[in-house]
């Protein structure tokens, strides 16, 4: 952010408003001895023109890489002018308002991204975001066992993102909730509707439903919404939020919706950056609000009917009595939702569906193009969205290594975790590659996968 120091006169106001006749006055409780103490050991400092040589020579060592990594952080193109507002003062450097008479445009700005992200979602409200994916993924589980009346079992498919599954782990399993594992069908790579009741009983609380899944495949979210629904289970969906302008959004789900959706809003204006700051959102029906974490910014007038927001439900800590507490939810990563704010004004719903589209696109060329080189097989036959599986027949972290030579981030190894896929991996593709960039990818995996010897 560009530094603007004060004129002259500005300083002369501030120094006659505050009853001083100079800056120094302000530092007159530091000793002189202190003031004026050597810096011996302190080398000088490089100028602003060289530094920034140094920062554009070590940059230029990371190269460019062409990304085809997805797994919950994803590569979109993000105008110029999110970043731009984003990063102005009056956002940049306000903190997360937690009375009701901060600042009313951070409000209204709050207010405006829980609007859009209940419409995206279908749902009747949204909070004022969380940590992030996996933590509000965690928060909406707490929901399900407090409105459950503290039953104390959850249906976790293992199509979930692991990162989110041991997140999750690491929160709820010191309040004694247990994760029941749902195994995914082999050849779709999705929940099977019919298995379902094999893990059910009178301790469950809740299903999450992924879509798309960790694999990137689509699942029957009205047949598991339905079912969970007869079988007396709230549900929690679990959603890429920009696959919801194209998809079917959670609170439209089976007949009567989900409860509760959440996820990783990083898609939304967000750029890739070494794993964070991301945000996740959470939404829930009316009916649920009251056990919602964190801040929910209102619409109203004031005496003179003047439109206004105020903070209108914040069930933290500090503000109730501890044990009613829903969360210890404190940074909303506000600078992010800020962000996500601009940049689903600035596309609109026909811009974000847009979006969508092409990147599905993209992954269908990349896929299509992919599977027709010999030693490649596409894992799953279920609809996708922008991520597929692919099986190699060669060690995939050879594979990996070996494109990133060639400057192509080619994947998402799956053995750590699935190891009964094999040698697979996850690929994505977004709106931001060419067809050149899948043509050029698909060049050095043929050539890789050819070689006679494995390193």
């Amino acid at each position: 952010m560009p530094f603007i120091p004060h004129t002259e006169q500005d300083v002369k106001e501030m120094l006659e408003r505050i009853g001083i006749n100079s800056i120094n006055q302000l530092f007159d409780e530091i000793p002189d001895s202190l003031k004026h103490a050597p810096l011996d050991g302190v080398p000088s400092g490089m100028s602003e023109m060289a530094l920034g040589r140094i920062m554009r020579e070590r940059a230029k060592l990371d190269g460019g890489m062409t990304c085809f990594i997805g797994a919950g952080a994803y590569e979109h193109h993000i105008p110029a002018a999110v970043w731009d507002v984003a990063t102005r003062g009056e956002f940049y450097t306000a903190y997360t308002p937690y009375q009701a008479e901060a600042s009313q445009g951070s409000l209204q700005l709050i207010y405006e991204y829980q609007s859009m992200m209940a419409s995206l979602m279908s749902l009747d409200i949204s909070n004022a975001s969380l940590y992030d994916g996996a933590s509000s993924l965690a928060e909406a589980i707490l929901m399900a066992v407090r409105l459950s009346k503290n039953k104390t079992q959850i249906l976790m498919p293992l199509s979930i993102s692991p990162f989110y599954r041991d997140t999750v782990k690491s929160i709820v399993s010191q309040l004694h909730i247990e994760l029941i594992d749902i195994p995914f069908n082999e050849s779709t790579g999705t929940t099977e509707v019919e298995t379902l009741a094999t893990y059910l009983n009178e301790k469950v609380a809740a299903l999450v439903i992924p879509n798309p899944n960790f694999f990137g495949a689509l699942e029957d979210v009205d047949a598991l919404t339905n079912w969970a629904k007869h079988a007396g289970l709230l549900t929690i969906a679990v959603v890429n939020p920009l696959a919801m302008s194209l998809l079917k959004p959670p609170g439209k789900w089976g007949n009567d919706g989900v409860d509760i959706a959440c996820g990783e809003g990083q898609a939304l204006g967000i750029p890739l950056a070494s794993g964070g700051p991301y945000y996740g959102f959470l939404c829930c029906k009316q009916s649920h609000v009251r056990q919602l974490p964190g801040r929910i910014v209102g619409q109203t007038v004031d005496l003179e009917n003047k439109r206004g927001f105020v903070l209108t439900m914040q069930a933290r800590e500090q503000h109730i009595r501890r044990a009613k507490a829903t969360s210890n939810i404190c940074t909303n990563q506000g600078l992010m939702v800020t962000a996500s704010t601009i940049y689903m004004s600035l596309m609109g719903p026909y811009g974000l569906r847009q979006i969508a589209l092409l990147a599905h696109e993209r992954t269908r060329e990349l896929k299509e193009t992919l599977s027709k080189i010999a030693g490649v097989e596409v894992v799953f036959v279920s609809p996708f969205f922008h991520e597929v599986v692919l099986r190699l027949n060669k060690p995939v972290e050879f594979i990996l290594k070996e494109l990133a030579k060639e400057g192509i981030q080619g994947g998402f190894s799956l053995k750590e975790y699935y190891p009964q896929l094999g040698e697979s991996m996850l690929v994505c593709a977004t709106e931001t590659k060419t067809q050149e960039d899948i043509a050029q990818y698909a060049h050095h995996l043929r050539d890789v996968l050819e070689r006679r010897k494995v390193a």
